[in-house]
């Protein structure tokens, strides 16, 4: 769906600024990534230890260690998804709380037009 030219733009139509939404996604990359070598240090801590169930601890560790950089290069490739690709039926169209009355406050004109059309 198209935006038609006589239709305003709403300032929550607007889209994020491409500088912006790069930094959202190398802090969501830096972040998965120090999640990476959390695994790989709890891991070898782990190891060193030799704690109980060790043999669970150690798939998990490493399973982080492979799928999170997947994870993190997929991400931080990706943009958002564009308005009319969502579900729109799972939108929810209520008036938000701080919004606009329909009519300006004030005086409300209670009498007739006349209309020369029948």
């Amino acid at each position: 769906m198209k935006r038609q030219a006589d239709r305003p733009v709403l300032i929550t139509d607007a889209e994020e600024s491409p500088e912006v939404e790069l930094k959202r996604r190398e802090r969501r990359y830096i972040l998965m990534m120090l999640l990476r070598a959390g695994c790989l240090i709890l891991g070898s801590v782990l190891a060193m230890a030799k704690v109980p169930l060790l043999w669970l601890w150690l798939p998990l560790c490493g399973l982080g260690m492979v799928l999170l950089p997947w994870l993190a290069v997929i991400l931080a490739n990706d943009r958002p998804p564009k308005d009319e690709h969502r579900l729109k039926r799972y939108r929810r169209h209520t008036v938000p709380p701080n919004a606009l009355p329909a009519q300006p406050a004030g005086e409300v004109f209670e009498g007739t037009i006349d209309d020369p059309r029948p």
